[in-house]
This record gives C-alpha cells, sequence and structure tokens, in this order.
C-alpha cells in the first residue's frame, strides 16, 4: 500500500538541476557521473544491437544515459508518427526513424538546450530527415490531440514531479489505438517524506 506525499521542494529547481546535469551529460559524455552511459552499456547491458549503434554518430550514442531498451516492448508500424518523451542526445528517435521509415515521422521533446543541439546535429549527420527536436516539458506537449501513433520513452518519466500530468497528456495525444513502450526506473519500497522531498535524490 502505498501513500501520497505532498512534494514541497521547489519543481522549477528540480528541473533547473535536471538540465544542468544533462547538459554535462552531452557536453562530457566521458564525465563523472553515477549512472551508465554510452553505446557499449546500451549494447551489452540494454540488449540494443551493437552494430546498428555503430552506424549511428559518436556524438549522439555516447551520451546515451537510457534505463532500458523501449524497441523491446514491440515493433514500431511502418509510417507510423513517434514522439520520444526526454529525447536526450536523440539515439532512441533515430532508431524510431528507421524503423517508421521516410513516410514515418518521429518527434523527440526534451528540455535541455544542450541536448536538443546534439540531437539535432546526430540527426543532420546521419541524414533523418524525418526526424525532428522541439524543445518542451513531458507535462506539458506541444502536440495536438489524438495525432500520436506510439510514444516512447527511456530513464525520463521517473525524473519528473508530474507525473499524472505526463500520462494525462499521453492519453491526450495517442490516437485511439495508440500505445506508449518506455523503459524507466521503479522503486518497490515506500521512501519517506524526507527521501521523497530531497531533490539531489530526484537528480541522482
Amino acid at each position: 500500500m502505498t501513500n501520497d506525499c505532498e512534494l514541497t521542494f521547489d519543481q522549477q529547481r528540480l528541473k533547473q538541476e535536471i538540465r544542468t546535469t544533462y547538459a554535462r551529460v552531452a557536453e562530457e559524455p566521458d564525465g563523472d557521473f553515477h549512472f551508465h552511459r554510452g553505446p557499449e552499456y546500451a549494447a551489452s547491458r540494454l540488449g540494443y544491437d551493437r552494430a546498428e549503434l555503430d552506424t549511428l554518430p559518436d556524438s549522439v550514442t555516447a551520451p546515451f544515459a537510457g534505463v532500458g531498451n523501449p524497441f523491446h516492448a514491440g515493433e514500431l508500424p511502418r509510417g507510423a508518427r513517434v514522439i520520444d518523451l526526454g529525447a536526450g542526445s536523440g539515439m532512441d528517435c533515430l532508431l524510431a526513424a528507421r524503423r517508421v521509415g521516410p513516410q514515418g515521422e518521429v518527434i523527440g521533446f526534451d528540455m535541455t538546450d544542450a541536448m536538443l543541439r546534439t540531437a539535432a546535429e546526430g540527426a543532420a549527420a546521419a541524414g533523418a530527415n524525418n526526424v525532428r527536436f522541439d524543445k518542451a516539458d513531458i507535462a506539458d506537449l506541444p502536440i495536438a490531440d489524438a495525432t500520436v501513433d506510439v510514444a516512447i520513452s527511456n530513464g525520463v518519466i521517473n525524473l519528473s514531479p508530474e507525473k499524472a500530468r505526463v500520462f494525462s497528456e499521453l492519453y491526450r495525444v495517442l490516437r485511439p489505438g495508440g500505445r506508449v513502450q518506455f523503459a524507466d526506473i521503479v522503486i518497490q519500497t515506500e521512501l519517506s517524506a524526507a527521501a521523497k522531498n530531497d531533490i539531489e535524490l530526484w537528480v541522482g
């Protein structure tokens, strides 16, 4: 049984801390971080195809910091419209773009400018014309109702202090029959109110 806990910290400060951390990841992917990164980790621990990752720009794969592999949840339909919540350096978006084909579309949303620059430059280098990246908070998606076939996300929803709004937005933007394929962190024990309101623990 879980108990609701009011979040008393400054949520805007949390978001700024997240931007700062992931800007560092984008700019210094080999830096000192507590979480795993890079294509070797993605292939050996998460089941990505290393040969496929090797065809992507290093600037896209090196900052990858996901926690799972959303593509294991199902094949993306050809011609589908896909969004990625918290696209980071864009690795999953480029992989999704290949799966949906030139008639499909992939939109990556992120709130960190450095990651958005890295992702856009990587897409251009890869010649991925069916991908674009937009700045957005995943709890407030700038996209019309019922226009998305599949939403993916990889290790990002856990960072949002507004999870109910995130899932409400997903429900809003998905077409009837659309689906969500995401990988994330789940804590199996109840946290104290102090822990839930510790920004350092949220950022990681």
